[in-house]
């Protein structure tokens, strides 16, 4: 324990002061600014020559040592082979993770500056199929044998039921949640087949990706990477639903085509990830809902009437479904 205050909500700036003090083995000022992360705890800190760095601390109980050094080595195999993303830094002593007195892992970065992304053009499409296609030729190179694997039996199946066993949803809108998750979760165990497993994002939006001027794309944070299909990466990022973003999805695949092969037929998966996702979120918000400022950002989550809309979005993704399939 750092400090004499311990646990996740007591990292006060003296802790991860000295947290970081003691693992770079160098002085900081006392600038400590927290940074939006829904998850982690992410802060900004001044070295004493003025040089500025991104620690964060993982959440305790959601990934384990494996799992988070498995994301510092794909970042760094990403590094390696030139493709623009923000990678660890390694601690004085070696390795790329920490952990605080108290059990509270830690990593270090540096600071990176960039605009969010804007596409504006049939290029900016190519380009971020292009950065695509290389993360996942560097994702294939190695296994992964700690992350979430994607696939609605073990992923999806396991957040579905850890949902509806919490106590989050009224008896009022269980039922009607109930009937039209268990419809959705039949149709993906019926449609989905197996596919080819790599190292991937797992949360590619865009906004996880940086336009930095002269240098271009940068992805970055990958927290959330996983073990799936490469179809994981290129759906979050479509405007719409896959057959209503042909266009696009064109656009991107001639760019991910250039260093990867993407079978069309892959295009099918896009919305059954969908879905996944869908269940993946609201039991990720679930989890989270007892944090001190998650009421703050999501006012109305675990109402009856957040409940009763989120199944009929999740009927509304079964009929998109069916129609893919139809």
């Amino acid at each position: 324990m750092i400090g004499g205050v311990g646990g996740f909500d007591g990292l006060v700036p003296e802790r991860i002061l000295e947290a970081a003090e003691g693992a770079m083995q160098c002085s900081f000022s006392g600038v400590v600014l927290p940074l939006p992360s829904y998850i982690n705890r992410v802060y900004e800190l001044e070295r004493e020559d003025g040089e500025r760095l991104i620690f964060k601390f993982y959440r305790p109980g959601r990934w384990n040592r494996g799992a988070l050094l498995e994301e510092h080595l794909f970042v760094l195999d990403c590094r390696a082979a030139e493709i623009p993303v923000v990678a660890p830094l390694r601690f004085p002593g070696g390795g790329t993770l920490r952990e605080t007195g108290d059990g509270i892992f830690f990593a270090a970065y540096p600071k990176r500056w960039g605009r969010p992304l804007e596409i504006t053009g049939d290029d900016q499409w190519r380009q971020l199929g292009s950065l695509l296609g290389r993360l996942h030729a560097v994702g294939e190179t190695r296994s992964s044998r700690f992350r979430m694997r994607l696939e609605p039996l073990e992923s999806t199946a396991a957040e579905l039921n850890h949902l509806l066993d919490s106590g989050l949803i009224g008896p009022v809108p269980y039922r009607e949640f109930e009937d039209a998750a268990c419809e959705l979760m039949d149709l993906l165990i019926d449609r989905y087949e197996p596919a080819e497993e790599i190292r991937l994002h797992g949360d590619c939006h865009g906004g996880n990706i940086l336009y930095r001027p002269d240098e271009g794309l940068m992805l970055i944070d990958f927290d959330d990477m996983l073990r799936g299909p490469a179809a994981q990466d290129l759906w979050l990022l479509l405007p719409g639903y896959a057959r209503d973003c042909r266009r696009e999805l064109s656009l991107l695949l001639e760019g991910y085509r250039r260093f990867r092969d993407f079978p069309q037929q892959e295009c099918r998966r896009m919305e059954l990830l969908r879905a996944m996702r869908m269940i993946y979120f609201l039991d990720w918000c679930g989890r989270q809902s007892g944090d001190y400022n998650f009421q703050d950002r999501f006012p109305d989550w675990g109402s009856d009437r957040f409940w009763r809309g989120e199944s009929a979005a999740l009927r509304a993704q079964s009929a998109v479904i069916r129609s893919d399939f139809s």
